[in-house]
């Protein structure tokens, strides 16, 4: 199984005023490194906030925003109600890698997106540490 990575939403405008990604419909590009995930509408859920506990399991997890809608959720903005409790909440993307890690750094789109970005040092040996050097600005 491919690793499922949240894009928050506020991450996601300061990239694209950034023009670090393209957003396509179901599609996130990180345009300087070529890397595609296909996306679906999700919810982050930070916190139980009226003290009543979390009888549906749902702090610290990321749900698709469609399964919540489906239970009840009502989400506005940072807040969820569903039923008798209230969450504090991060609205995003859930992005699934189109491609193994190991297809996208021998991909032809890679390439050509790493010409305009040359890679200092070796190239990322995980999904995660692509990440990592894609939100801390390393080339």
């Amino acid at each position: 199984m491919n690793n499922r990575v949240f894009f928050p939403q506020g991450l996601l405008d300061q990239w694209g005023i950034e023009g670090k990604i393209d957003l396509t419909g179901p599609e996130l590009v990180l345009l300087e490194e070529g890397r595609h995930y296909r996306i679906e509408e999700a919810v982050r859920v930070l916190a139980e906030v009226t003290g009543a506990g979390d009888p549906h399991g749902l702090v610290g997890k990321v749900r698709p925003k469609q399964q919540l809608d489906d239970m009840g959720a009502e989400i506005l903005e940072s807040s969820m109600i569903l039923g008798d409790n209230a969450y504090d909440v991060a609205c995003g993307w859930w992005g699934t890698p189109a491609t193994t890690f190991a297809d996208h750094l021998a991909s032809t789109e890679r390439r050509i997106a790493r010409k305009a970005h040359p890679e200092v040092g070796a190239p990322p040996t995980t999904e995660e540490e692509l990440l990592r050097r894609f939100v801390g600005g390393a080339p």
